[in-house]
C-alpha cells in the first residue's frame, strides 16, 4: 500500500466521483483516499490528506476547479500538489487558465478509462497529459495567447540542442515518450534525459509547458 498513488477526486456529481473511484481503485497501484463535492471541500481535504494527485472538475460550487488549481498547484501554494483538471466542457479558456495555474493535466470527461489512469500516473511522475482531442489545437493557440512565465522573454530555440528541439517538437504535437523513442530511434532513458535537460534550460515544470513553449516560439509547424 505504501507505494500506491493516492488520489483525491473532486466533482459535484456523485455519479462521476463513484465512476472515477471504481476505475482508479481497480488498478493495483492507485487508491482513492478522498472525495469532495465542492471546491472548498477539495482544498481543505487536499491540504489535510496531501494526496499524490488531485482530480478536479472545473465547474463546482463554492470554488471552481480553476481556482482550486491555483490554490493547490499555483506559484503561491506553500507545498504545491499535482492537479489534473477534468471537465465536460471543451473550452480553450479553461485549458489556458488551468495551465497558468499549475495544472499538470487536462482531460475531458469522455476520455477513456485508460487515459484517465495514465493521466494520474503521469502526474505522479511529474509528467503531464492533455486529452488528445484538445492538445494540438490548444497548444497551437498558446502562440498567440499565452504570456511568458513571470512576464519575461521566452528562451529562444537556440538554447536547446537539435535533438532536444526534436523532442520538444514531438511533445508539442502530443507524442508520448514511447512514441518519441520510436520516431527518433532513441532509448526511453535518453528521451527522459532530453526532457529533463529541456525543462531545466527553459525554466518550465513539465511537458505541457515544454509544448506551450514550442508553439509559442514557432518551433512547430502549424500544418
Amino acid at each position: 500500500m505504501s507505494n500506491d498513488i493516492r488520489v483525491l477526486v473532486a466533482d459535484d456529481q456523485e455519479l462521476v466521483r463513484t465512476g472515477f473511484r471504481l476505475i482508479l481503485d481497480a488498478q493495483p497501484d492507485l487508491t482513492v483516499v478522498g472525495e469532495a463535492a465542492d471546491g472548498a471541500e477539495c482544498v481543505a481535504l487536499a491540504r489535510r490528506l496531501r494526496p499524490d494527485v488531485c482530480l478536479v472538475d472545473v465547474r463546482m460550487p463554492e470554488l471552481d476547479g480553476l481556482e482550486v488549481t491555483r490554490l493547490l498547484a499555483g506559484p503561491e501554494a506553500v507545498e504545491p500538489l499535482r492537479v489534473v483538471v477534468v471537465t465536460t466542457f471543451d473550452q480553450d479558456d479553461y485549458v489556458h487558465r488551468a495551465l497558468r495555474h499549475g495544472a499538470c493535466g487536462f482531460l475531458l470527461k469522455d476520455a477513456s478509462p485508460g487515459l484517465l489512469i495514465e493521466a494520474v500516473r503521469a502526474a505522479r511522475r511529474g509528467d503531464a497529459l492533455i486529452s488528445p482531442a484538445v492538445t494540438v489545437r490548444l497548444l497551437r493557440q498558446l502562440e498567440e495567447t499565452r504570456e511568458p512565465s513571470g512576464g519575461g522573454r521566452r528562451p529562444a530555440r537556440s538554447v536547446l540542442t537539435e535533438r532536444e528541439l526534436d523532442v520538444a517538437r514531438l511533445v508539442a504535437v502530443g507524442r508520448t515518450n514511447q512514441e518519441i523513442c520510436a520516431e527518433l530511434y532513441l532509448s526511453l532513458g535518453t528521451v527522459k534525459t532530453h526532457l529533463a535537460n529541456t525543462q531545466a534550460k527553459l525554466g518550465v515544470r513539465n511537458r505541457v509547458e515544454i509544448a506551450a513553449w514550442a508553439w509559442a516560439v514557432g518551433a512547430v509547424s502549424a500544418d
